[in-house]
Formats: structure tokens, sequence, C-alpha cells
């Protein structure tokens, strides 16, 4: 009996042992930790890691992931009412639950079917929404952060644009890499720049493409750097001051989804901008918008 209980024993310990230094076991695992930077939904993944994960996900769809700030009165914004400005608040916030919010727009949109919803599913992160496009393999994941926590909603598109923060979402029983593995980036709420910085270092993670769209007021001479020193192509910024609703993203997503040129995916989002916002003609809302890096 005691001969069996040493077996076992031994067989515990190698096991163990081999799920602490051996980096297939700790890949499995996946574990999300909270990082020094209070990034949420980070993982510990090394680059041959990451490299695995990607190479092992379903293949077919193309990604996009929307990282959206929530609405927050205390960010240092032109004050909003209370009801749609309170960042803890997904429900009823201006960018989320609102008339024209991500979740209401993209939920009644005839293009998108939602898959799944999820409360709270990391910390600072409340709500995340998964959708597959009605036509195309395309799925979408938009994620609500707490409007407290910009600067880490700001950093994980930044970083998620280069590549560098990979996150494994399991839909309809396939395992996908959304965040750095996604293929278009998208960013909408306060542009919070003036008032942070991006703390970790932007670098290109591989050579893949990626586009970025980031719908916040003067977006690209604030985020046009973090984009070229991750390799994404801006594909869709603005220059003044905007209102960053829901419509702008669906009419550029309608024309990413398409493959249609970066040029026709700007005229689209400011036809849309224009007709949301009747003070702001077409033209305007053409310079509004931009589209590629400055020549």
């Amino acid at each position: 009996m005691k001969k069996w209980l040493l077996i076992l024993l031994a067989v515990v310990v190698v096991f163990a042992v081999a799920a602490l230094f051996t980096p297939g076991f700790r890949a499995r695992k996946a574990p999300w930790v909270k990082t020094g930077s209070g990034l949420v939904n980070e993982p510990r993944f090394r680059r041959k890691d990451i490299d695995r994960l990607l190479k092992a996900e379903a293949g077919g769809y193309r990604k996009v992931h929307v990282f959206v700030a929530l609405c927050d009165n205390r960010q240092g914004i032109a004050p909003v009412p209370p009801a749609i400005g309170n960042g803890q608040d997904p429900g009823s916030n201006l960018y989320w639950g609102a008339r024209y919010g991500i979740k209401t727009a993209f939920t009644r949109d005839k293009d998108w079917r939602l898959v799944t919803s999820q409360q709270k599913p990391f910390p600072h992160l409340l709500e995340r929404l998964i959708f597959r496009h009605a036509r195309t393999k395309v799925y979408l994941v938009a994620d609500a952060y707490d409007g407290l926590f910009i600067k880490e909603a700001t950093t994980a598109a930044v970083l998620s644009s280069a590549g560098m923060l990979p996150e494994p979402i399991v839909i309809a029983g396939h395992n996908y890499v959304f965040g750095g593995g996604a293929d278009l980036i998208a960013f909408v709420g306060h542009n919070g720049l003036g008032a942070f910085s991006i703390d970790e270092e932007v670098k290109r993670r591989d050579e893949r493409k990626r586009d970025a769209i980031f719908l916040c007021c003067v977006s690209r001479p604030h985020f046009d750097r973090y984009l070229e020193q991750g390799g994404a192509f801006p594909l869709l910024m603005t220059t003044q001051p905007m209102c960053p609703e829901a419509y702008s993203l669906q009419a550029a997503l309608a024309g990413w989804v398409k493959r249609e040129s970066p040029a026709r995916i700007h005229e689209r989002a400011a036809q849309a901008y224009s007709h949301y916002q009747k003070g702001c003609s077409v033209r305007a809302a053409m310079r509004l918008f931009t589209s590629g890096y400055p020549e």
C-alpha cells in the first residue's frame, strides 16, 4: 500500500513541476492579471505563446475589437446630463446605452447579430458584447470600460493596434484572438491624452496588417505616432472636436466589411456624421475625418 502511495505522490510531483516550468502548461491556463499599468484583460504571454495562440485559433473570420471609454463628467469634458454622463452606468451612457451609443446602435443594426453579452468580465470592464455580421464572416467585440478608467481603455486600444495585447475569446466553441489579434482596432470616447500619456513602449509585434479607428476629439495629432510605432494603418481619425457616437463607426465598418478603399470609408463616415449632426455639412465632416498618414 505504501509503495502505491509513494508512486502516486511521485506522479503528482512530476505534474506540479511540469505545470510550474513548462510554457505550454502556462499558456493553456491563460492567467489574466492586472498589470502594474492597471490594464485589464492583459495576459502574461510570452512571444512564442502569443504565436501559438494565433496559429491555433479558428480561421475564416475577420475580427474587430472596439474599446469604449464610457462618457464620464469627471473626465474633464464639457458636462453632459448626469443620466448619460455617469461612467459607471453603461445602460444609459452616452457612448453605450443611450440612443446613439455603441450597444444600442449595433443591437438594432440589421447588419449585425448579437452573439452574447457579459456583465463585468474583468475589473473596470463593465460590459462586453460580441456581434457577428449578418452576411460576411466578421466578428466584433465591443468593450465598455468604466469611465474613470479611460487611461486603461485608451492604452489597451493603442497597444492592441500594435499587436501587443492579444486576448483569446471563445465564440461558438471556437477560439479566436482579439485585442492585438484583431484585424481592426477602434477606440470610442474622450481624448484623454492631454491629461495622461501612454506609459508602455508601443512597439510593433509582427508584420501583420492592422487597421485603426480612433473616434475622439482631434485624434490625429495625438495618436498618429503611436499607430506609426505599432505599424497600424490609421483608417479613420479626426482633426477637430467631435461627438463620437456610434453612427460614424457603423458607417466606417459597413465599408470595411466590404473591403472598400480608405477614401470610400472616409466618405461614408463623413456622410453619416453630417446626417446626424445637422449643423455639420458633408464638406465640413470630410475635413473633420481623415484617413491614412499625412503626406
